[in-house]
């Protein structure tokens, strides 16, 4: 197979690498971006470790292929900050200790980001269901949900 020329913005920069057809998303940008922050948990799409966005939509990168990026605006966990200026839920996560071994930490971080850019005032339970997709075997999921509703609050500047 012949590889494919892909012209993509990766966190708002424009990126261009070459993939083979059957490459995903998630091994584009680990192995050929070097941004490898998105982690491969399941590989099948289960676990949302390698959660993304593309286009805004949250996507499980290992089943996206990264020939699909073209023309696309990519959003990875390398993304939030801004320089050394974490992200509210970057904070948040780091103040209610919702984070232990940290290989489901980038994909849930992305996955609630987009929860507040679509709804900035979710319940308890709208939390719970959009990041039901994101497996932890570590924390349990009550740290996480108090930090997410947390940075919530205050990105609403409630």
């Amino acid at each position: 197979m012949s590889q494919l020329q892909i012209s993509t913005t990766v966190n708002g920069d424009p990126v261009e690498f070459l993939c083979e057809p059957d490459e995903s998303l998630m091994d584009v940008l680990r192995d050929r971006l070097g941004l490898t922050g998105t982690k491969e948990g399941c590989g099948s799409g289960d676990c949302g470790a390698c959660s993304v966005t593309v286009d805004g939509r949250l996507v499980c990168s290992c089943l996206v292929l990264g020939a699909e990026a073209q023309g696309r605006q990519i959003g990875t966990i390398e993304g939030m900050a801004k320089g050394e200026k974490l992200h509210v839920l970057q904070q948040k996560f780091l103040e209610h200790a919702a984070l232990q071994c940290g290989i489901c930490t980038p994909g849930i971080l992305v996955a609630a980001e987009a929860l507040l850019k679509e709804n900035p005032d979710p319940t308890e339970t709208e939390v719970r269901y959009w990041l039901a997709g994101n497996l932890c075997r570590c924390t349990g999921y009550d740290k996480i949900i108090r930090a997410v509703m947390d940075a919530a609050t205050e990105m609403r500047g409630a």
